[in-house]
């Protein structure tokens, strides 16, 4: 699982919202629409509950009869939910996670063009649109999204003596400068089994590899792959340029709160991070991935961009009704609402940009500009869920003192083709 957000807390706010009541698996009334939607908040006061309340109270006012009931889980728990009540035939209308494609695959849910008008289809951003495509057809709605760019420590930086870098070899130069600065984490590099997979494939990008080829199909111990991990080892993990937790190790949430902290010289983040660093008093400044000194003038790849999708379940036959409450959440005051809540990135060209929505401040608008042309994960491919998983608990072994990249590649490579496989 992975959402932008990020979250995985527990926050005992887990029931359906304010003027509903518990709903189980069970079939709703004629008249009420049943939502199930991951919990954006880390505390009670930025909970999701207060949007959804609100839009859902909204949305009954302008249609009278039709009723929303939403249920809040957490990320670590969310798409085993979802998933044990498809099982049971006991789906509910939407959906609002991380993943899509698998009940796509198994023909549970209704296509985009049976909810919502072309000019919806076509106001979402493409690459979240291609994300949310399954052959040629719309499946997963982009909701919110994030890209990752380097943050780097100004401060930090200015007394190491450099800028932030623009090549490989420009960070290992920056990091190694850091060190010797005595900053504790010079270059922080997240492959614990949290969020691997991103920090992996941005560095893959990097290189002008990634986990698909240009057909689509899994290439993920690609030569350019294997090239990166090997870099990574031998540039940045033996020198002791990452810090004095093992990559493999080393959370994501940790490598971020090590950042407010003022502990790490550079990492790569997304948008929120920025806000929150600097609400601690650090100096941020963002950057373009540094790309590989192996890449040709010019080269710009492409960087990481990740999206949560809002699905709908044709189990209860409520199409006109979801259509319905879908045109009514994507409305560019709601959607950059709950974007802006949690330093996201609205999902369409027309919220990112739209007075109604406030627009973007500067911050998210670098993050704006590099979600439009960044490389999202393979979404779109029912095994996703499974490879991820097996990225995550493994891709760190590759720069191991003892790890050896291509050994790790391949058997990952090998563990996505039994995936595939099962599907």
């Amino acid at each position: 699982m992975f959402g932008t957000a990020a979250t995985a807390a527990v926050l005992g706010l887990l029931t359906p919202l304010s003027g509903c009541g518990a709903f189980e698996d069970g079939a709703s009334g004629s008249g009420t629409l049943r939502l199930v939607a991951a919990e954006y908040g880390d505390n009670p006061a930025n909970s999701s509950k207060v949007f959804w309340e609100k839009v859902t109270r909204d949305f009954t006012a302008a249609h009278p009869g039709v009723e929303v009931e939403v249920q809040l889980l957490p990320w670590a728990d969310i798409d085993r939910e979802v998933t044990r009540m498809v099982k049971a035939g006991k789906a509910p209308d939407m959906a609002l996670m991380g993943s899509y494609s698998d009940f796509a695959a198994q023909g549970k849910l209704y296509p985009a063009e049976d909810l919502l008008p072309v000019t919806a289809e076509a106001n979402f951003l493409q690459p979240l649109a291609e994300a949310g495509t399954v052959g040629t057809t719309l499946y997963g709605l982009p909701f919110v999204a994030s890209s990752r760019r380097l943050f780097y420590n100004e401060t930090l930086m200015n007394q190491a003596g450099v800028k932030a870098p623009k090549t490989w070899t420009e960070l290992r130069n920056a990091a190694k400068a850091l060190k010797d600065k005595g900053v504790k984490y010079p270059y922080a590099l997240p492959l614990g089994p949290e969020e691997a997979h991103a920090e992996a494939m941005i560095w893959e990008l990097s290189n002008g590899g990634g986990y698909a080829d240009s057909a689509g199909n899994y290439n993920l111990a690609s030569d350019q792959n294997i090239q990166t991990f090997q870099w990574l080892k031998d540039n940045l993990v033996t020198p002791g340029l990452t810090g004095p937790v093992p990559p493999s190790k080393l959370n994501r949430a940790d490598a971020f709160a090590a950042f407010t902290r003022g502990e790490v010289g550079m990492l790569n983040g997304y948008p929120s991070l920025v806000h929150e660093a600097r609400a601690k008093g650090i100096r941020v400044g963002t950057v373009s991935m540094p790309v590989s000194d192996d890449l040709g003038p010019g080269e710009n790849p492409p960087t990481v961009g990740v999206a949560d999708w809002m699905m709908a379940f044709r189990q209860n036959g409520n199409a006109e009704q979801i259509g319905m409450f879908l045109d009514f959440v994507y409305q560019d005051k709601n959607l950059s609402d709950f974007a802006n809540r949690y330093h996201l990135l609205p999902s369409t060209v027309s919220a990112a940009r739209s007075p109604a929505g406030g627009g973007l401040d500067a911050v998210d608008a670098d993050f704006l500009t590099a979600l439009r042309t960044a490389r999202l994960y393979p979404v779109n491919e029912p095994s996703w869920m499974a490879v991820s998983d097996t990225i995550k608990r493994n891709i760190g072994r590759a720069v191991e003192p003892t790890g050896d990249p291509k050994t790790v590649l391949d058997d990952i490579a090998a563990k996505a083709a039994d995936a595939g496989e099962k599907d």
